[in-house]
Parts: C-alpha cells; structure tokens; sequence
C-alpha cells in the first residue's frame, strides 16, 4: 500500500490505489474457485479427507513469484528523496528513521486512529470473505457449494466497483467514502443478515449488498492509510497499526463469532459484532485528517496544517 501510494500521483491516489485490492480480491476469488472446482470434481469424502490441501499447494508457487518481485523493487521517489535531504545534512537514511519506542510515543495519535479503522475494516472483511461460506452452510443451511459460489459472484462484483470508487475517492475525498460505508455497513447488518436467512436468494442479496458497502473502504485503503504517517516513519507506522489490529480483531472475528453463536444459538453475532466494529471506525473516523490530493513528501504529516 505504501509502495503503490508514493508512486501514484497525487490527484489519482485513490484510483491506482485501489488496484491492489482488486487483486487481493482477486485472489480470493481464485482461492473460492479452486475450492468450489475441487469440491465438485472430488466429492464431499474427498474433498474432507484430503482435496482441501490441494488449493494450498496451487498457491505456494504465487508466494515464491511475489518474494522474487518484492525483491527487485527499488523504493519509491519519495523515500529517495528523503535520504538525498538526509544525505545533504550529512545524516545516514538510518538516523531519519525513528526508534519504535518514539515512533509509538509521537505518532501515538495516527497510529491509535488507524488502528480504529482497522478494526472496522478487517472485521468486515474477515467476516464478510473468510467467515461467510462456513456461515452459510452451518448456520444458514446453504448448501456447502453454494455457501462458496455466493461470495465468489459477490466479490467479482466487488472487484468490478473498486476502480470507480478509488476514483470517486479523488473527488469527494477518502473520509466521504468511508463515512457513506461505515454508516451503510451498520445500517445494514442487521436486515441484510436477517436476509440472508431466506433461502439462497436472500443470502446472495444480504452478502451482495453488504459487499457493496464494503467497497469503499477497501478502495481507499492504499490512498487513506500510508497518507496519516510522514514519509520517514509511514512503513513502519502503518505496519504496526494495522498488524497489531488485524491480529487482536480481525484474525479473530471468525472464530470470535463462531464462538459467541455456540455459546448463545443467535445467529446474528456476526451483524452485532461488525456492528460493533464499524462504531469503532466511526470514533476514529472523526479524527482522521483529510488527505486527498495532498503531497506524501516531506517529513510532516500530509494535510496537517498546523
């Protein structure tokens, strides 16, 4: 997300942006493919006794192919630029980095704000994208294809909205989308899960328009997030925030929720706990400054005026 932010203008942040996460999409497109495909050549013995092992072994290659681009990256005109100016002040790039234990001290409030959005963020979507076949088919009564095929023709329509609302995020700014997704998002839990209990039409209409919702905030993510650190502390600054929330709320929401649904028969956790989510991205929302069209040079935060 940093990589794709410093190299993309500043006018079209949110629309290259968005990109990388019409390819995470499209991963997980790919993987609820390879699933469902086995799952309809092998049988359900099969694919139970042995077939679910067969996506990982597809995928392990892509690690491989990602590690070898990674490491021919070269950093972006931006970070350049920032070790060129620490080069004339004959400073090494490392004396611009922070220590963490200043970085967690005076960027306190960013990294507090987008450990907020996170939690929204990746609550819905481990929800939404990682929860919701074992969901539909357990708790729901979906058959066990078919809890894979809804969220598949839902994220491929995902995918299709994520360059238009990146650019839309150009327009009207990056706070714009998120309020309309998080205010939509817990709106629309509650009907949509209480929808998605009638029949396979209603969870193909709750997950498609849940799905939509979402849209917004995964567009914006590679524009919004590296813009609330200064250019010497944004990888780092962003790592932590969202590493540390996605591994306490995000990674944990489905069997968080899994949990909770054993322990009371409701099957509504999961609308009330991204609910509860989105209330937190809400709070932290508030405080987030807005960055569209702001430059990411220099050592200051983009958009902070004072």
């Amino acid at each position: 997300a940093t990589f794709i932010a410093e190299y993309a203008p500043d006018s079209r942040r949110g629309l290259c942006g968005s990109f990388l996460e019409f390819a995470t999409l499209a991963g997980f497109s790919l993987g609820a493919l390879l699933m469902l495909g086995s799952a309809l050549l092998l049988g359900d013995n099969a694919m139970h006794a042995w077939g679910w092992r067969l996506p990982f072994l597809v995928a392990a290659p892509l690690g491989l192919i990602g590690f070898y681009l990674r490491s021919r990256l070269e950093e972006t005109p931006v970070f350049r630029e920032l070790e060129e100016q620490a080069q004339r002040r004959e400073k090494s790039a490392a004396a611009v980095a922070l220590p963490v234990g200043q970085l967690l001290v005076r960027y306190a409030r960013p990294l507090l704000l987008l450990g907020g959005l996170v939690v929204a963020l990746n609550v819905v979507n481990y929800v939404l994208l990682a929860y919701m076949p074992t969901y539909m088919h357990k708790e729901l009564g979906v058959g066990e294809n078919m809890s894979l095929l809804i969220p598949l023709i839902g994220m491929l329509a995902m995918m299709v909205l994520l360059p238009f609302a990146g650019w839309l995020s150009d327009q009207v700014g990056r706070k714009t989308m998120w309020w309309i997704s998080l205010v939509g998002l817990f709106v629309a839990a509650v009907p949509m899960f209480t929808m998605m209990t009638h029949g396979v039409l209603g969870a193909f209409i709750g997950f498609a328009v849940l799905g939509i919702l979402y849209v917004p905030q995964l567009a914006t993510i590679s524009a919004m997030f590296p813009a609330m650190f200064p250019t010497h502390v944004r990888y780092a600054g962003m790592a932590i925030a969202y590493n540390v929330s996605t591994s306490l709320f995000g990674g944990t929401a489905p069997i968080v929720n899994d949990w909770l649904i054993g322990k009371t028969g409701n099957t509504m956790i999961p609308a009330y706990y991204m609910m509860a989510a989105c209330a937190i991205g809400l709070v932290a929302l508030s405080g987030v400054i807005e960055t569209r069209g702001c430059s990411l040079r220099g050592d200051s935060v983009p958009g902070k005026t004072s």
